[in-house]
């Protein structure tokens, strides 16, 4: 079986596969995230296409490199209202961002994409709709005080699977799409190909 490549440097992506009995090689994917996001914005593409196109840049960059392998790139956007939240930079914007999402809901995408002989062969698009309780200004502060080291590296500046899960009234779809990595249909699909043991 070909070696299989995670083109990313997430934590809880490579966590996931690895629960799941997944051997893969985590390789982050050097790709200027914040300058492709902005273009496609500028031309107006909607947020699931955002997040399409970055797992599969970030996925073709390490294919080309390692044409034998299945590479797996992923992407997540937040889309708010239209509106495409990153990673936060400061808490002041984890603040914000999480004062605009309170009491509302919000969708993330998921992307993921594969890779096989340097050609894009699989991808599939996971998509949850959160909503968010309306929490206190004073919870809110103490959450970013305790959870910023975390919460720095993830869209919304939550992670469902720590203390953000307190933030929300309601998640409708996939927990693993929620985690970064639409697991069950990539296993799915691994499994169908003879790529894993299925």
């Amino acid at each position: 079986m070909p070696p299989l490549i995670l083109a990313s440097a997430s934590a809880i992506r490579q966590q996931l596969l690895a629960n799941a009995g997944i051997p893969v090689q985590a390789i982050p994917a050097r790709v200027d995230e914040e300058t492709i996001r902005t273009a496609l914005e500028a031309e107006g593409a909607k947020p699931r296409d955002v997040a399409d196109t970055l797992a599969e840049m970030k996925a073709r960059k390490l294919a080309e490199r390692n044409p034998a392998a299945v590479v797996i790139g992923c992407d997540q956007v937040l889309d708010f209202e239209g509106r495409v939240f990153a990673k936060p930079e400061t808490p002041d914007a984890a603040r914000a961002q999480l004062t605009a999402l309170r009491g509302r809901t919000h969708r993330l995408f998921s992307a993921v994409v594969l890779y096989e002989s340097a050609r894009p062969v699989w991808r599939h698009m996971g998509e949850v709709r959160l909503t968010m309780r309306a929490f206190s200004d004073a919870y809110l502060d103490d959450y970013i005080t305790r959870n910023w080291d975390e919460v720095r590296h993830c869209v919304g500046a939550y992670q469902l699977e720590g203390e953000g899960a307190r933030l929300f009234a309601q998640v409708e779809g996939d927990y693993f799409s929620v985690l970064g990595l639409p697991l069950l249909p990539l296993l799915n699909y691994l499994g169908q190909r003879g790529l894993i043991a299925a």
